[in-house]
């Protein structure tokens, strides 16, 4: 007896593929809930104190975070690459606004997923969410290691470490050596000292040949020695 046949519809349904969800796609691309939106130096973001309804993703480009204090005074409190996400804390019920304000300097292309379709797709795809949950503690590591830094290292090692984190060195693929835009009242803050000890060191790293300034400035990898230096 010959085995009977499947109907036309439930091989129709057998045969369909599993579509494969794939962060990186996701974060690349506008899509249902997302945008991509392009900024010119200087050029803000968002800002403190707005609506906070937003997670960023920066595809390409540089972004500086800063905040004021309720006196007025300034400080910029990180430098973020491509692969970064700002805003990210729109995510917990307990911050309505923004609290800081993120500043295009150098051109950007950045993705804005709203706050609805971030909680979607972290709680449907696991793909995503371990993704987005290795970012998050490498940036609290980071933050960790940025107060460690802080109150335990001298001015000169600080500025040195925050060089070489805005070159990328130690990240996976081919280091960023240029690091556009950023003037020494940005890397003064920063870091918490003052300007005119941001020229001294920089002059001084320049003259041992670590950095050197051809189109932007470019740091060398020797310049780790004065971080591991006791």
């Amino acid at each position: 007896m010959p085995l009977p046949r499947s109907s036309p519809k439930r091989q129709s349904r057998a045969s369909k593929p599993t579509k494969i969800f794939d962060p990186r796609a996701f974060l690349a691309k506008a899509g249902l809930g997302r945008t991509v939106h392009h900024y010119e130096t200087k050029q803000a973001i968002f800002s403190q104190g707005e609506p906070a309804d937003a997670v960023f993703y920066l595809q390409a480009g540089r972004v500086r975070l800063s905040v004021v204090s309720t006196q007025g005074k300034e400080a910029t409190i990180a430098l973020l690459g491509p692969g970064n996400f700002l805003g990210e804390g729109c995510i917990a019920s307990d911050q309505p606004t923004r609290m800081a304000t993120a500043t295009a300097i150098s051109d950007c292309s950045v993705l804005k997923i709203d706050r609805s379709e971030m909680l979607r797709t972290l709680h449907a795809e696991h793909e995503f969410s371990d993704l987005f949950v290795l970012y998050v503690v490498e940036h609290h590591n980071r933050t960790q290691a940025d107060l460690v830094d802080q109150l335990f290292n001298s001015s000169e090692k600080r500025l040195a470490r925050a060089l070489l984190l805005l070159a990328r060195f130690g990240k996976q693929g081919i280091p960023e050596p240029v690091i556009p835009q950023v003037d020494q009242g940005t890397l003064a803050e920063m870091i918490g000292t003052t300007r005119s000890r941001v020229n001294f060191f920089m002059n001084k790293f320049r003259k041992l040949g670590f950095i050197h300034y051809n189109g932007g400035l470019r740091v060398h990898s020797s310049l780790l020695s004065v971080v591991l230096h006791d």
